[in-house]
């Protein structure tokens, strides 16, 4: 079985996605920190922002996944 590989250009674009992907999860990060803070922060805009945050991970996850070469044993 032959293993995909990512060309050059795609792999590019790859980590530019994932550079901005973890600059949003890091913001999501701060603006969770700060309505937690708040007195009476805004609960459901908090559980939104975290909902955001883990569709983020799942997504850096995944790209993290294809720009990891696979090993075979």
């Amino acid at each position: 079985m032959m293993a995909f590989e990512l060309s050059a250009e795609s792999a590019a674009e790859y980590e530019a996605e994932l550079a901005r992907l973890r600059e949003e999860h890091r913001d999501l990060d701060d603006a969770i920190e700060a309505l937690t803070q708040l007195t009476g922060g805004d609960r459901l805009q908090i559980q939104r922002l975290k909902k955001r945050k883990l569709a983020l991970r799942d997504r850096i996850s995944f790209l993290e996944d294809q720009l990891t070469p696979d090993i075979i044993a």
